[in-house]
């Protein structure tokens, strides 16, 4: 059951246009209104900038969203993808809250669009730095120059 009317979450959404990155964070228990809202935000973030964009999705504080948001994530996916985003990267460390957003994304995003699911903000940040240095490149070498095997959901 979803936790009493007075519980209230919040969602975050932030463009940094000299990194070509926008971040998106939730906390608490997000209700339906709070993901509208930043339904709308995104679309409002992503007029600002050209394709090619990468985003970094930080759910590590999230307990809940509500499930009549659903629509509202689905359209913000799908910005996502209209937008032709360069990759996401989806910070989760509960494995049961990203089946949840597994399912909405296999309708949503391109094949083409990487989605790497990572635990900590350290894995996120070493993933960007590394797409940083190298564009376009969606996997990671590790310090010994060996190939890493990416945890890249392809949805």
């Amino acid at each position: 059951m979803f936790p009493a009317s007075d519980t209230r979450g919040m969602i975050s959404v932030e463009l940094n246009g000299s990194k070509r990155l926008l971040i998106i964070s939730a906390a608490g228990h997000v209700r339906t209104e709070e993901v509208q809202q930043a339904a709308e935000e995104v679309r409002e973030a992503l007029q600002q900038v050209a394709p090619g964009l990468r985003v970094l999705i930080d759910f590590r504080w999230l307990e809940s969203i509500h499930p009549f948001a659903a629509p509202y994530i689905a359209q913000i996916m799908e910005a996502l993808a209209q937008k032709q985003v360069a990759s996401v990267i989806r910070i989760i460390p509960d494995p049961g809250k990203d089946v949840r957003l597994q399912i909405l994304s296999q309708f949503r995003y391109s094949d083409e669009l990487p989605i790497l699911t990572v635990d900590t903000l350290v894995e996120a940040l070493d993933r960007l730095s590394d797409q940083n240095v190298e564009p376009g490149r969606h996997q990671t070498r590790d310090k010994m120059g060996e190939q890493a095997v990416p945890r890249i959901t392809r949805k």
